[in-house]
């Protein structure tokens, strides 16, 4: 089973995404901010990392940059699910290493199915 690991600060789509992923056949971690995030990653290796931007404590660009400094996390899949949708803004995010930038509002559907593409590839 195919783990995911969903940071947003955001209840509502906290629980969409898990429900869908669920429903999906993959096995889901949540984390209310980065710091959070960066705790479940001491003990969890997703195969994919669904991260928002703007979160309390610790943004998701930090948090990213955590994340790459830690080699068991080199095989995760990252991407930047955020209502920053400046050119400028998804320019950082690519840059700091995610592999996809998903702009709020989102199709579900569609974030699963560049899920499985990300993990297929």
């Amino acid at each position: 089973m195919k783990k995911i690991l969903i940071v947003d600060d955001e209840p509502n789509i906290v629980m969409a995404l898990e429900y869908t992923f669920k429903k999906n056949n993959f096995e889901v971690f949540i984390a209310r901010d980065g710091q959070e995030a960066l705790e479940i990653l001491e003990k969890q290796l997703p195969d994919v990392i669904i991260l928002d931007v703007m979160m309390p404590m610790v943004d998701g660009y930090a948090t990213l940059e955590e994340i790459k400094k830690d080699e068991r996390l080199a095989h995760c899949k990252v991407i930047f699910l955020s209502a920053k949708n400046k050119e400028s803004d998804i320019e950082k995010g690519m840059n700091l290493g995610a592999n996809l930038y998903v702009v709020k509002p989102f199709s579900a559907k569609k974030l699963v199915e560049q899920v499985h593409e990300l993990i297929e590839n």
